[in-house]
């Protein structure tokens, strides 16, 4: 039986800067917390365990980057050039270029291959304080490469100590072989695909990229009920370049999240409040792709519909391996606050993750998973950028990251 009284240190159990323990302490057995408080009211019986001291530094949740696209082949920096000299995301996409390079890449990896090009990425991540990612497939667009992701992000979540849970994206755009028949390619999706990544234990949930440049409403919905025949959760990439309805459809099949939404309508907030569907903002792909129309950041809080921040990680739109990042664009290119970024990558990441239960809080049963900050604000976390600031992540109430920092 292991204990550990983790002690000296200040506490932000649910992500809310507003809600704190000053000179706190953390109580850890087997992996879980026993107890957490103020230092001053530690129980007795508690109070013999070896301690290990944290120099009065912040503690949160383990971060949450719910949204990713992790696994892939190459890179994608000829296109951005490209969008520098003024050619659009969608004319790229039509010449053949976009999702579909990628697919090409991926394919063209084997396993191993792929492994290493996306555990670079991930450890960067990890390094950022994050402890649990979702990875969605997407780049392989038939049944061997989608499987060969989905296989190389299990393999992440099994080498290295992170959550990772698996989205089946083959809806992410039509392959080259199914040119002008995007019908018959959903079948595929529906019909071959997901029954057998399903079947092989390898889909946590399923996504769809709903828009004119992706898959109709009604296509999507075809694999939205493939999915819910299955009790496999939904989520989906949502009015990101126009308003097609897509929120809407993921909130009526109680989707665990809709995604970027800078084209959301008031319609289509209400309808994610009623079904509990997480707002994912995603700052990365906003900046990249120089978007102009920002998220409907009023709507969203006056409906009180939870909104998570995540990195979007992927080659096109937001090659960003920082979560933390992500936060200061929140706040800076979309006005969020502090405390609305810092729950965006905690417990309202951990709803749209689909694992609240086990993450984006800290509370006594839960796993001992957390992050160690040497700062004097939990404002610093969103405010720095480009300057490394995690000192150590805890998972499962061992330190499984450590770096030395200067607060």
């Amino acid at each position: 039986m292991k204990r550990t009284l983790w002690h000296n240190l200040n506490l932000c159990p649910e992500g809310d800067p507003g809600s704190t323990i000053d000179d706190a302490a953390i109580a850890v057995e087997n992996g879980k917390i026993a107890w957490l408080g103020a230092r001053a009211h530690v129980p007795h019986e508690i109070t013999q365990w070896p301690r290990e001291d944290l120099h009065g530094t912040w503690v949160t949740p383990g971060l949450i980057d719910c949204h990713t696209h992790l696994v892939y082949g190459g890179q994608r920096a000829d296109e951005f050039a490209q969008r520098l000299a003024g050619v659009s995301y969608e004319e790229i996409a039509r010449q053949g270029g976009g999702i579909v390079s990628t697919v090409r890449a991926t394919r063209a990896a084997d396993e191993a291959s792929l492994f290493a090009q996306s555990a670079a990425r991930l450890e960067a991540l990890l390094a950022d304080g994050v402890t649990a990612i979702e990875i969605k497939s997407g780049y392989g667009l038939d049944l061997p490469t989608e499987r060969k992701m989905l296989r190389v992000a299990r393999a992440l979540g099994e080498r290295y100590p992170v959550t990772v849970r698996t989205t089946f994206l083959g809806a992410h755009a039509l392959p080259p072989e199914f040119t002008g028949r995007a019908d018959d390619y959903i079948d595929e999706v529906c019909n071959r695909m997901l029954p057998a990544l399903a079947d092989e234990g390898l889909v946590d949930a399923v996504d769809v990229f709903c828009e004119r440049i992706g898959f109709t409403l009604a296509q999507s919905e075809r694999v939205f009920e493939a999915a819910a025949q299955r009790g496999i959760a939904v989520k989906m990439h949502a009015e990101q370049l126009s308003n097609s309805g897509g929120a809407a459809l993921a909130a009526r099949y109680r989707g665990l999240s809709a995604d970027h939404l800078e084209f959301l309508d008031e319609a289509g907030v209400a309808a994610m409040k009623q079904a509990g569907t997480v707002a994912v903002l995603l700052p990365g792909a906003y900046y990249f792709i120089r978007e102009t129309r920002l998220p409907p950041l009023e709507l969203l809080r006056r409906y009180e519909v939870p909104i998570a921040i995540s990195t979007d990680s992927n080659p096109g739109t937001s090659p960003v391996t920082s979560l933390l990042l992500m936060m200061n664009m929140a706040t800076t290119l979309f006005r969020m606050t502090v405390p609305e970024v810092l729950q965006g990558v905690t417990r309202h990441a951990a709803r749209a993750f689909g694992d609240e239960q086990r993450h984006g809080t800290l509370a006594a049963g839960r796993p001992a998973d957390f992050a160690v900050w040497p700062v004097q604000s939990l404002a610093e976390l969103a405010y720095w950028f480009g300057r490394p600031l995690c000192a150590r992540v805890v998972r499962g109430g061992e330190t499984v990251f450590e770096r030395r920092l200067n607060a």
